[in-house]
């Protein structure tokens, strides 16, 4: 038989992207190897995200589109996991006959046997656990980057959010023995990574599962003493669950980026009771306060709702209010979708539309003048800027090259022999909403992720997509 061949499409969170990997090892381990570029794989996977209302649609009409493959290609299979996989395992291959196997959040590694179980006895397959197998970061992990690792320490969310869909799909929240997730890591610096980003629903709620409610500071400052180790970022804390010791830790500790992703929500009180979020606007806004003292530069992002269940012009305001105090150099904003299973959904006094769309723009609108304003004052700054491969959409055209800076803001950096993972330093030239302009190159350092990327890429390979943020 034939070398078989692989694509994964991934849609959603940062986590997906984790998990993407993993499949991608665990497949290449089993034999597959990538598709060329505009080639029709013998085996489509598609790891999928739950938390907007459009991804059934998305998910449905995409698999709809390749059912009129397979009959022209003998052998192809299509596999569906992922969190809308979890939610609707009892539905899938009804509305999807064709679909080969389905599988869930909890058991990825399953995914080889599976594939062959439906080749040999020619039927669907599908399996869900109900609680994690096997920890997805310990799978064999084909990785995007020659320079950046996703790594998992927490796995699950033990809170309600009326809103949210996860915890119903990825579980109770299990952790990582700190020395695991530090082995990992160390490996990883041994391959070239010279940046990780710490992977959780809640990562200030890790430790719950040990004991330890001063795990995850513990594990920053650990991060810290990896030689080679450049940048620690992390995802997704809770503020309820933020402390002063993270705080200490993030300026305290050299390699630990001074950027946090504090998810707002919204800026209502009244509104984060009934999402039953477990903390007010002044508590947000002095975490803010105390992160800033610490941190004077640091970049704070965040998630914002627009029209959860009876929302009033008030509320709103309340949350535009919030947004103008917080200054927040990007958001996530999102207009409030229910999902079904979620408490969110049967509530009373659902907005109107209409009413959402307006406000969300004039949220958009508020949000983009602040960001651009943030961006403003790190015009003459020197960055130092980690190039990413395939980073900028428009760098052929401009003759640029583009990264991230420490703060993780998106730079545009004049065109260098740099290779990705490599390390430019230059003077910020323009500023936008978005994104910076740096033009005046001051160095390029040359980084053994830069010869990573190099020796991979001396010989043609192929890769797969995995998108790096959600789409806002």
């Amino acid at each position: 038989m034939s070398t078989r061949t692989y694509e994964i499409r991934t849609y959603g969170c940062q986590m997906n992207a984790h998990d993407s990997e993993r499949i991608a090892g665990l497949l290449e381990e089993s034999g597959y190897v990538p598709a060329a570029e505009g080639v029709l794989a013998d085996l489509v996977v598609y790891n999928t995200c739950a938390v907007r209302d459009n991804a059934d649609q998305r998910l449905y009409g995409n698999v709809g589109q390749l059912a009129s493959r397979k009959p022209e290609n003998p052998g192809m299979q299509i596999a569906i996991g992922g969190c809308l996989a979890q939610k609707d395992q009892h539905t899938i291959l009804q509305k999807a006959p064709w679909v080969d196997v389905v599988f869930g959040t909890h058991n990825i590694g399953s995914l080889p046997v599976l594939l062959e179980r439906a080749r040999i006895q020619q039927e669907s397959q599908a399996e869900f656990l109900e609680s994690l197998e096997v920890f997805p970061s310990t799978l064999p992990t084909k990785r995007e980057s020659s320079f950046a690792a996703w790594v998992s320490i927490s796995v699950g969310c033990n809170n309600t959010c009326t809103f949210c869909i996860v915890p119903s799909l990825r579980g109770k929240e299990k952790d990582r023995r700190p020395g695991d997730i530090l082995n990992e890591i160390t490996a990883l610096v041994a391959d070239g990574v010279i940046e990780v980003t710490l992977l959780g629903q809640n990562v200030n709620a890790y430790g719950v599962e040990f004991g330890d409610r001063e795990a995850f500071a513990k594990l920053l400052r650990a991060c810290g003493e990896i030689e080679g180790l450049e940048r620690v970022r992390f995802t997704s804390p809770h503020p309820k669950d933020f402390t002063d010791d993270v705080i200490a830790a993030m300026a305290e500790t050299p390699n630990v980026m001074p950027q946090l992703h504090m998810p707002l929500q919204s800026g209502s009180d009244r509104i984060l009771a009934a999402m039953k979020r477990s903390y007010r606007s002044e508590k947000y806004l002095g975490i803010l306060d105390r992160v800033r003292a610490a941190m004077p530069d640091a970049a704070i992002t965040t998630d914002i709702i627009v029209g959860f269940p009876g929302e009033t012009d008030e509320d709103f305001e309340q949350t535009l209010d919030v947004v103008r105090k917080a200054r927040f150099s990007g958001a996530f904003t999102f207009e409030y979708s229910p999902r079904p299973g979620t408490p969110a959904a049967t509530m009373e006094e659902q907005v109107p539309a209409a009413v959402v769309s307006e406000r969300y723009m004039r949220l958009v609108e508020l949000q983009n003048e602040i960001a651009w304003e943030e961006n403003k004052r790190k015009l003459g700054e020197v960055v130092e800027v980690i190039v990413r491969e395939a980073e900028g959409k428009k760098d052929d055209r401009t003759d640029r090259q583009s990264g991230r800076a420490r703060d993780n803001r998106l730079v545009h950096v004049a065109h260098t022999n740099a290779r990705p993972g490599d390390v430019v330093t230059a003077r910020v030239t323009y500023a936008a909403p978005y994104h910076l302009i740096a033009d005046e190159i001051l160095d390029v350092r040359r980084t053994v992720s830069g010869d990573r990327w190099e020796a991979r890429t001396a010989a043609p390979t192929i890769g797969f997509g995995i998108p790096l943020m959600p789409k806002r």
